[in-house]
Order: C-alpha cells, then sequence, then structure tokens
C-alpha cells in the first residue's frame, strides 16, 4: 500500500494493527499494509500458510475487518484474496480483539472431559489441543472466560470446523447464537444440522487391537469395490434389521444394541 493511501487510514486503526504481535495475524496484516491486499497464493507460497482462511479469520477475530474478493492467480485461476473491510466496523474495546484464552480454561476443560478432541474424541498430548470457541467468534462476539463456552480440537477438527462455519449462511449473513449452539459443530454430542445442512456425521476411530477390524473392512471395501464408509453405514443397517426382526418376532422390545 502506498504512503498515500496508508495516510488515508484513522490513526487508531492503524495503531489497532500495528499492536498485533501474533505471527499469523500479523503476517495477514503487514503485507495488506504494505501492498493493499494478499493473496491466498501469497500466504500459502511466502508465508507457508496452508489453511489461508484461518489465517484470515486470525484477523477477523483481532476486531479487523476484512473482506474477501477475487483475483487471477500465479497459474490462470482465480484465487481468493483479502484486504481490509469497512473500517467503521473495527472493534477498538481490547487491543487483541478477544480476550486471551487462558490456561486455566484449558486445563478445567482437559480436567472435565479428558485429553481429547472434542470432535474425534481422540486422545492426543495436552500441546496438541488447540482452545476454540464454541460459538464462533464472528458471530457471538467474545463469550464469557468460562470454559463451558470453549471446547478443546485437535489441529485437523480446528481447520474442519473453521472451514465448515466460514461456509454457512449463519457465519456469512444471519448471525444468530441460537443457530451455533444447535450445530454439530458446538455440541457434536447433541446437535440438530451441521452448517444448516440436514446431516448427521460420526467419526470413527480404531486403534491398537481394533486396527485390525479396520483393516479387514479396508479390504471388504476394496474387494467390492466400495467406499468404506459406505460398508460400515451397510453393516450398520443390516444389523439393526436383523436386530428389529428378532424384536418384533420374540415380541420384546430392544432395550440395548450391540454392534
Amino acid at each position: 500500500m502506498d504512503i498515500e493511501n496508508l495516510q488515508q487510514l484513522p490513526d487508531d486503526f492503524i495503531k489497532l494493527c500495528t499492536s498485533v504481535t501474533a505471527k499469523r495475524p500479523k503476517a495477514v496484516i503487514n503485507h495488506i499494509l504494505q501492498y493493499g491486499f494478499v493473496t491466498t497464493e501469497e500466504l500459502q507460497q511466502r508465508y507457508g500458510y496452508n489453511h489461508p482462511p484461518r489465517a484470515a479469520r486470525d484477523v477477523r477475530e483481532l476486531g479487523i475487518p476484512l473482506e474477501t474478493f477475487r483475483v487471477t492467480g500465479s497459474d490462470g485461476r482465480k484465487i481468493a484474496a483479502y484486504r481490509f473491510g469497512d473500517i467503521s466496523k473495527t472493534r477498538f474495546s481490547q487491543v487483541a480483539g478477544r480476550t486471551g484464552l487462558s490456561k486455566r480454561i484449558k486445563e478445567k476443560l482437559i480436567q472435565t472431559y479428558g485429553c481429547k478432541c472434542f470432535i474425534y474424541l481422540e486422545e492426543v498430548s495436552e500441546r496438541e489441543l488447540q482452545i476454540d470457541h464454541r460459538v464462533p467468534f464472528e458471530v457471538d462476539g467474545e463469550p464469557e472466560l468460562q470454559a463451558e463456552n470453549f471446547m478443546l480440537l485437535c489441529g485437523s477438527a480446528n481447520r474442519a470446523k473453521s472451514w465448515s462455519c466460514e461456509h454457512c449462511e449463519n457465519w456469512k449473513h444471519l448471525k444468530d447464537k441460537s443457530v451455533c449452539l444447535s450445530c454439530y459443530w458446538a455440541y457434536p454430542e447433541n446437535y440438530n444440522h451441521i452448517a444448516m445442512q440436514q446431516v448427521r456425521r460420526i467419526d470413527l476411530l480404531w486403534q491398537g487391537d481394533e486396527i485390525l477390524i479396520y483393516e479387514r473392512l479396508k479390504q471388504q471395501a476394496n474387494e467390492l469395490d466400495q467406499d468404506i464408509s459406505e460398508l460400515v453405514k451397510e453393516i450398520i443397517k443390516k444389523s439393526i434389521s436383523a436386530f428389529l426382526l428378532l424384536s418384533q418376532e420374540y415380541n420384546k422390545p430392544i432395550v440395548t444394541l450391540t454392534l
């Protein structure tokens, strides 16, 4: 960004931008200050960020508005780029836009739920777990610093949640907290939609001796030229049908179903 354009930015906005110290959002902000915008290609190739929307989200969560537009990449295809949005929508109440998530909250979550990812339910090291808002900051702002307002996610789950949320109509337009509270990405144990889509999902993890079961399923799926997830669903459907028939035959309700 040339000196003339830089001088057009309000002093308090420039002060907020230059106060950012976190590496990822700082790289995005400094690049935009210098050149006017930054592309997803530049974020990947120049700065090494393989998930550019997450880097842009970091900036937005600091209270600095960004808008997304399309440019032509080096290969001739259209790619996304980011520039400062409506400066009047900047949040100046806190330098960081959102309060730093304390170590105390992370410890409380681990103490309550265990050292595991809330989405994939797999145990990972504390170092690999990231604290994330149950309701995205873009929808409801900064919540009270209480453990129940946050969740622990592994890096993979956090990236998946970010992508899904950022493509949700509630994120982009509605900004309705109640929609998020009934979403899989906020409460995977109790939800009725995923990013406003009527779908359901279950994430299965095989470990230890269970890996042999997975390998057998994979082999069978390959022999049937079938996706392994479809094979698992088919097995579950057949098992449920068999239990239902058995229940009807003996005129007894099914109390538990063990697959």
